[in-house]
């Protein structure tokens, strides 16, 4: 059976670790899942390549793309657009691909808004002092940028229970299982096999006449 794949987006507090569990995922079940990279108006970070991290567009591309209509969603955050490109991801779930959004929040909703049967997964340290610290660690963004980072965090902390699901990223190895194993689970629900469902039932029929 050909079964169509699952949508999941991924969101957290900047300094959660979503880049680095969703790369763990990957490497351990790489024919399984497809990451789609978004766009995005922000600058690079050190060691960051166009096309795997982001794709990095300037601000009036990023709005052309708006206009035609080629993104999923997009949102504004810390005054950089983000958007998630629309003909890779149902390309992808064509195949049968489960395809990961790494999106913040904004984009989330809006993302399961159009498609319900999205699951929403966010993913958080064990608390906000470990978030500081993590911010802190990077050593690449300035004292103004941390604390707009951690404003932002408490604004996305009102959202969290809309989520379906929240994973807590301590150890790195058993989160990255707890999200393989929520995503699998995803495959068995109802929705996600009508086609199955429609033939069973077709089959079935024969016993009545």
């Amino acid at each position: 059976m050909n079964q169509r794949g699952i949508l999941t987006v991924i969101s957290g507090f900047s300094g959660a670790g979503k880049g680095t569990l969703i790369r763990e995922l990957l490497s351990r079940y790489p024919q399984r899942y497809a990451l789609s990279v978004s766009a995005t108006t922000r600058s690079p970070r050190p060691g960051e390549e166009n096309g795997r991290e982001y794709f990095f567009v300037t601000k009036e591309e990023f709005e052309k793309r708006i206009r035609d209509g080629g993104l999923i969603e997009y949102a504004q955050y810390v005054e950089n657009y983000y958007g998630t490109p629309k003909d890779y991801v149902d390309e992808q779930l064509e195949a049968g691909k489960d395809v990961i959004l790494e999106i913040e929040v904004q984009g989330a909703l809006k993302v399961k808004e159009k498609f319900p049967d999205t699951l929403l997964l966010f993913v958080t340290p064990p608390g906000a002092a470990e978030l500081e610290n993590r911010l802190r660690g990077r050593g690449t963004e300035s004292e103004e940028v941390i604390l707009n980072r951690l404003r932002q965090a408490s604004r996305e902390a009102s959202f969290m229970d809309r989520y379906d699901y929240i994973l807590v990223n301590d150890k790195l190895e058993v989160c990255a299982e707890e999200l393989h194993a929520l995503i699998s689970s995803q495959r068995l629900r109802m929705s996600a096999n009508a086609a199955f469902i429609t033939q069973m039932k077709k089959e079935l029929e024969r016993y009545c006449m």
